[in-house]
């Protein structure tokens, strides 16, 4: 789906804003040392202070202060060392203290911005407000007795970034863009695993029509959605929602909602609280949070290469087209994995094979780069195969299978199954010759003229020498033999 909404009364222009909540990598929460694991059986990681109960400060973990700042500055973002943490006032059964620890009107990062790579080869950029950190809450369990429900509060006070974009986004692709290339970032930095599926990277969407060229429209927020597919999905249905509601006659109200993915809608989950709804104030126990300029400093000299800067170099260093180099450097592991297939080797056959041969190898088992049975040092020894002429290129793919299949080296896959290549023009020339002779109408039709038949005569003698024939001395010593 595009940007435009067709609606009855004309076009519509969807405007999209993200929240992601991405959970901080770190052993402890943000202001106790409980563990973060996950997995863990419920209730088992939670501290006291946690459980907010009385007397119970507060104590900020300069661990997630760090990731916080780290992930600024692979934003491009502005570092505020100086910073305030607030109280958000609501009451929810999985949130102990009646309150969340957050920051407000002075966060910890200020504005910066994402390249997105759009599927025309195009790139956007897109603005960030801001990111601050604030503490998880629990999580309700519904499915666990008939008539109650259950707490569990191993997430609360988890140390959480909320990464806001600014109302940049103009398609469900641009938001899916968006998404992955942030996570990609967090993953490169080491800040946040980005896993959607155990929750540690979730999005509020902020969606609004209007017509095009006109101020924004009265935006609607889906919360908690986790799953890349999902946020472009409720973008769809509420965008068409909202559409919808104004042609009719209607208004469409600010309101919080959540996206049914089985139903294929949103429904209204609770009106769009104001900020001062939430009665936010400084928090009592806490100071504001001040770091030197050094500290910051030290923390830049440790970041990796990004995607932006590694696509970049892919593209100049190796030779690789834009569309090829932005695919390869997606997953650290993944850039990681083609360099060192690709050192001293033809980078693009060695991109060809990673994105074609492995990629739906991998696809095909279910498995990630991660776990391939072929390592990068046994497929760049497969494109030495291939480079001195011991197996040809179609050999090469029945080898990579049996490698894929029993993570063996490919030399000696080729041994045991009798692989090598037959460069013997002696060999080759009796192959030739055989099929030549087995072939008299065929030869007659293509010295006639028919030299679409040479293609033909190419298959039969490969197929005839088992495909060890070397395809080189096989072209070359039929067009002279075709002759006559």
């Amino acid at each position: 789906m595009s940007g435009i909404v067709h609606g009855v009364t004309g076009d519509w222009e969807i405007v999209i804003g993200l929240e992601v909540h991405a959970q901080v990598i770190a052993s402890a929460k943000l202001f106790s040392g409980a563990a973060t694991a996950f997995g863990a059986a419920p209730n088992s990681q939670v501290s006291l202070v946690d459980a907010a109960l009385p007397g119970m400060l507060p104590v900020i973990n300069r661990r997630c202060v760090e990731q916080a700042i780290r992930t600024g500055l692979g934003l491009k973002a502005q570092i505020n060392r100086h910073s305030v943490f607030d109280r958000k006032n609501y009451f929810y059964a999985d949130s102990p203290a009646g309150y969340q620890i957050s920051q407000y009107k002075q966060p910890i990062v200020g504005r910066g911005t994402i390249q997105i790579d759009l599927p025309d080869g195009s790139v956007r950029e897109v603005g960030i407000t801001r990111l601050h950190l604030e503490q998880d809450a629990g999580k309700s369990l519904h499915d666990q007795h008939p008539d109650s429900s259950y707490v569990d509060l191993n997430r609360a006070g988890i140390a959480l970034m909320e990464i806001v974009s600014e109302p940049d986004l103009r398609s469900p692709e641009e938001a899916g863009a968006y998404l992955r290339k942030l996570r990609a970032i967090l993953r490169y930095l080491g800040t946040c695993d980005g896993d959607m599926e155990k929750g540690s990277m979730r999005a509020d969407v902020n969606v609004s029509v209007r017509r095009p060229g006109d101020p924004y429209g009265t935006r609607c927020e889906i919360k908690n959605v986790n799953s890349i597919r999902f946020v472009q999905q409720a973008i769809e249905v509420e965008a068409a929602r909202q559409v919808a509601v104004i042609e009719d006659g209607g208004k469409v109200e600010q309101e919080t909602r959540l996206f049914d993915a089985r139903k294929g809608e949103t429904r209204p989950m609770r009106n769009k609280e104001e900020a001062h709804d939430y009665r936010y104030f400084p928090d009592p126990d806490l100071l504001p949070l001040t770091f030197s300029q050094e500290w910051v400093e030290e923390i830049k000299r440790s970041l990796p290469e990004l995607p932006d800067e590694k696509k970049a170099r892919f593209a100049r260093d190796y030779g690789l087209a834009p569309y090829d180099a932005g695919v390869l450097v997606d997953e650290r592991a993944t850039a990681d994995f083609f360099e060192a297939v690709a050192e001293g080797r033809d980078a693009k056959q060695a991109a060809n094979w990673v994105m074609g041969d492995l990629f739906g190898a991998l696809n095909k088992a279910g498995t990630d780069i991660g776990h391939s049975p072929v390592s990068a040092e046994h497929l760049g020894q497969l494109l030495d195969l291939m480079a001195d002429g011991t197996i040809s290129g179609r050999i090469a793919k029945d080898v990579f299978v049996a490698m894929f299949e029993t993570g063996k080296a490919p030399a000696a896959i080729v041994e045991e199954k009798g692989l090598r290549q037959v460069t013997d023009s002696g060999a080759i020339a009796a192959v030739v010759d055989q099929v030549i002779a087995q072939n008299p109408d065929k030869v007659a039709e293509y010295r006639s003229g028919k030299d679409k038949l040479f293609g033909f005569f190419v298959g039969q003698a490969m197929k005839a020498s088992g495909g060890k024939a070397n395809p080189q001395a096989v072209n070359q010593l039929l067009r002279e033999k075709l002759k006559g």
